[in-house]
This record gives structure tokens, C-alpha cells and sequence, in this order.
């Protein structure tokens, strides 16, 4: 039985973060590049909604006049959009998958935030641990996303991703080099 276990979690070693990535891609990333793509009314063009979204209490004050922020807002909000893009982008493929990974914590618990500070939730939607209820938005939706970006970033992309591929690129050169020598 024991070496039953020791091939799941060899295999798991493997496996699991691939899977991460999978189910990162079909249930989050259309999410977060749809977010993104509402942030945006040009390249580098911020909509009113992007602000409004990332700082609500800033915009209300401002009388949703964006041109009354200043550079500060104008960098958080492309930064964030961006990353929106580039992150989750970087997990689906296996690039930077750790790096990537932890930039998506920070930005879930920044997102949390803006929600529960900001925008003021309500107490449904910011839900509570431990109290039979699985479907609150922030709380427990959200304790899920950071899981699965925590064992990315603890596990790395998984055999099938680019960051394999360059790490086995890179030990085959690291190889030759000291054959070399």
C-alpha cells in the first residue's frame, strides 16, 4: 500500500501544478482579461470604469472626473490592467509561472480589498469561513484562487510548460559548458 501512495505523490509532483494551470485557464482567465479589457478605451488609455473600479472613493471625491487624479492613479490603473493581461497569461503557459503566480496573490488580495474598502460589500457578498455557506464572493471564491496560485508557486508550472523547457535548456548548457571545461 505504501508504495501505492509514494507513486501518487510522485506523480502528483508532476501533475498537479498542470492541472492548476488548466483549471486556472478555463475558470479565471477569461475572467480576469475580460476585467482588463473593461479597463481599457485605448492602449494606453484608461476608461472611466477602470478608475471608478480601482478607486472608487478617489473617483466619487473627484465628482468622476478622472483629469482631476494624477499620475499616481494613471500608473496603478494601467499596472493593474496590465497585469491582468500579462499575469494570467504567463500561468496558462508556464512562463515565470511562480513569479506570475504571486503577483496573482497580491492581486486578489489588492482586488479583496478594493471590494471590502472601497466599494463597500456588503457582508453576503464578503462572506464568512466556517459557516456553511460555500458561495460567498470574496471569502471563500477567493480563499480558492490564492490556493491554487499558492501551489503554483510552491510546485512551480509542472512538467508540461515553458518554464521546463527552459530549465532543462538550461541544465543541458550548464552540461556542455562543463564538459567543456
Amino acid at each position: 500500500m505504501t508504495d501505492f501512495f509514494d507513486r501518487i505523490t510522485r506523480t502528483s509532483t508532476y501533475a498537479l501544478p498542470v492541472f492548476a494551470r488548466i483549471i486556472f485557464a478555463a475558470v479565471l482567465l477569461r475572467y480576469f482579461w475580460g476585467s482588463a479589457l473593461t479597463k481599457l478605451d485605448g492602449i494606453f488609455t484608461p476608461s472611466l470604469g477602470a478608475y471608478a473600479q480601482i478607486f472608487p472613493r478617489q473617483m466619487e471625491a473627484a465628482g468622476y472626473d478622472a483629469s482631476q487624479l494624477g499620475a499616481f492613479h494613471w500608473l496603478v490603473v494601467m499596472g493593474g490592467t496590465y497585469a491582468e493581461f500579462i499575469l494570467p497569461a504567463l500561468i496558462v503557459v508556464g512562463l515565470f509561472t511562480r513569479i506570475a503566480a504571486l503577483g496573482m496573490i497580491g492581486f486578489t488580495v489588492v482586488q479583496s480589498l478594493t471590494d471590502i474598502i472601497g466599494h463597500k460589500a456588503d457582508p453576503t457578498t464578503i462572506g464568512a469561513w466556517f459557516d456553511r455557506a460555500s458561495d460567498a464572493l470574496i471569502l471563500d471564491q477567493r480563499a480558492f484562487w490564492v490556493f491554487l496560485f499558492a501551489t503554483l508557486v510552491g510546485m512551480g508550472a509542472g512538467s508540461l510548460s515553458l518554464d521546463a523547457l527552459l530549465n532543462s535548456r538550461l541544465k543541458q548548457s550548464d552540461y556542455t559548458s562543463d564538459k567543456a571545461a
